[in-house]
């Protein structure tokens, strides 16, 4: 009998229907959490025997049971294939059985979905078809966030049906459309439910704009709002609306977890994961809440107040505009920022001129928010500004 035991996430999903679409009845596939997969493991190694082929997909064994696992290969013959893509597993690859890798020679990210897939052609364990390969690359485009980068909606609508319906129903469904279309697409049903999930969505995003709180830990600064869905898209998009942070904790108080995304090439949430007994990739990752995590990020942060929202809709006061942009806040009032030459900017405040120059737009704004929790005021503000101020900022340019 095969057994896989795999991430009851999209990426482990799909490898889960490439083994029943490789191995049909003959596998077993257990879905796992993060926390669930050492016991399960464990406790299936207490009655394993030789004639039991393990495939552990897109989750990490602990050293507990890797030597387990490896004592069943070279004691007892048993087979094991371990392949996972997570930097954090990558000390595994000193296992005979294991095969972590990250990123492609041509530097795509990896999924365990993808890697899978690759394992099983090359064994001729499974046969290329158009529908399947298109279903593999979109989900490793959604595992590796590449889908927003590419603008590829259709590989976060794949991970949106998941959420929507049970994993059985995922499963037979995908092995309905794979066995028999040679495209693969979304049907009438689906495309309706997915419409209706993506207002959902829309209207959960308003709700946390309105509560996200913002503090240093260690050495960054963090967007922290409390959330049990949509955990990729609300911290993507709370990333890109506030690229002062330097990524966003998502606290589930039910499930005791943090989940941690980053919009930035230079911050990587899984170095931070790993001081909570987490882990994860650079931009998407999860910890748990323990002790220490609690106080950083639900009791220092309860006293304080939301963010302010900047104003959506403008048609002068916008970032970067060459005649200053104009913010307000609650500690220092009013915040005029100011182009000044070869691209340096300035803040002004109450008339006075602060003394640090900035390189760039971006680095001002990022001074002003994280300082101040400032936000980008309405036009009609920013107009009766200009109009009070015209001569006074003639004069000082």
């Amino acid at each position: 009998m095969i057994h896989l035991f795999t991430h009851n996430d999209l990426d482990g999903v799909g490898c889960g229907i490439l083994a029943k679409l490789a191995f049909k009845e003959k596998v077993k596939v257990h879905y796992n959490s993060v926390g669930s997969l050492n016991y399960q493991v464990a406790d299936f190694m207490e009655e394993a025997t030789p004639q039991h082929q393990i495939y552990i997909t897109d989750l990490s064994v602990n050293e507990d049971n890797a030597k387990k696992l490896d004592h069943f290969v070279k004691e007892l013959g048993g087979k094991v294939q371990f392949i996972d893509h997570h930097k954090t597993a990558i000390h595994l690859n000193e296992y005979s059985w294991a095969a972590v890798t990250v990123e492609y020679e041509d530097g795509r990210l990896t999924s365990a979905t993808s890697l899978f897939y690759e394992y099983l052609l090359e064994k001729e364990l499974i046969t290329k078809r158009e529908a399947l390969e298109e279903v593999v690359e979109l989900i490793r485009q959604y595992d590796t966030w590449e889908w927003d980068r590419n603008n590829n909606t259709k590989a976060k609508r794949l991970n949106d049906l998941l959420y929507m319906i049970s994993i059985d129903d995922f499963e037979e469904r995908m092995l309905q459309k794979l066995t028999k279309a040679d495209r693969f697409d979304f049907d009438d049903f689906e495309t309706q439910i997915l419409d209706m999930e993506e207002q959902k969505l829309e209207r959960y995003l308003r709700k946390k704009r309105r509560e996200i709180v913002q503090k240093p830990v260690g050495d960054n600064w963090v967007g922290i709002i409390h959330a049990e869905s949509f955990l990729s898209e609300i911290g993507n998009a709370l990333g890109k609306e506030n690229p002062h942070l330097d990524y966003i904790a998502m606290i589930n108080m039910g499930s005791k977890r943090i989940s941690l995304r980053t919009i930035h090439d230079d911050v990587d949430v899984s170095q931070v994961a790993a001081k909570f007994d987490g882990g994860g990739h650079a931009k998407a990752s999860g910890c748990n809440l323990n002790e220490q995590a609690y106080k950083l990020f639900v009791s220092e942060a309860f006293p304080l107040e939301p963010l302010k929202q900047d104003a959506p809709k403008n048609v002068f006061n916008v970032k970067e505009s060459p005649n200053g942009v104009l913010y307000d806040s609650k500690e220092k009032g009013t915040l005029f920022l100011l182009p000044k030459e070869e691209g340096t900017w300035q803040v002004e405040n109450k008339e006075k001129l602060m003394e640090k120059t900035f390189s760039s737009f971006q680095e001002a704004e990022t001074f002003v928010k994280r300082s101040y929790a400032a936000w980008l005021v309405k036009d009609e503000e920013y107009v009766n500004f200009l109009v009070e101020n015209i001569r006074r900022l003639r004069t000082n340019n």
